[in-house]
């Protein structure tokens, strides 16, 4: 069975998730990165920690000292944008 929860992204196209709220929650992962239950919006929530985690880009570029703040929060975004949202 297919998983039934939508990713932030589809969230997103369909104006239920602002680009304010995504932006949070990048910066809430970029501020607390075992953050796991960060609402996304109104009766969603996201387990940033593993969105991250579960994304390998994402989670090379978070472990590569190398990586500029502006990469940082890129593949941050992207995975955030990707992770399915769990109804609250």
């Amino acid at each position: 069975m297919a998983d039934s929860s939508p990713t932030v992204g589809e969230l997103f196209k369909a104006k239920v998730v602002t680009d304010e709220q995504v932006n949070a929650a990048v910066e809430a992962y970029l501020a607390k990165p075992e953050t796991n239950a960060h609402p996304i919006a109104d009766g969603y929530v996201l387990d940033l920690a593993a969105a991250v985690a579960g994304h390998a880009w994402a989670s090379e570029v978070i472990a590569s000292p190398e990586a500029s703040p502006g990469l940082r929060r890129a593949a941050t975004r992207t995975a955030i944008l990707l992770a399915r949202a769990q109804k609250a």
